[in-house]
């Protein structure tokens, strides 16, 4: 964490640990730990033989990568009133 207090006010880690990497994507982290068995969030990097952390550049895209909950795309009308010119 010292490392992080270093770091800027506007320069967030790139790299973040276990607990704020399922924090990042909204889930706990044994449904992180699952996402990652299942490769739907990425592997972690190795820094150090006992130290791992997720790029939340990585984590950005496997989120992306996520489907749409069907049943909520379809209750969306917010671009019902937007003109197709």
């Amino acid at each position: 964490m010292a490392r992080q207090i270093a770091l800027p006010p506007n320069l967030p880690p790139r790299l973040i640990g276990r607990e704020a990497a399922a924090a990042y994507v909204a889930v706990a982290p044994a449904t992180f730990d699952k996402m990652v068995r299942d490769r739907i969030m990425p592997a972690a990097k190795r820094l150090s033989e006992k130290r791992h952390a997720w790029d939340v550049r990585e984590l950005d895209t496997a989120v992306d990568l996520l489907p749409a909950d069907a049943a909520t795309a379809d209750d969306d009308h917010s671009w019902d009133d937007v003109d197709a010119a």
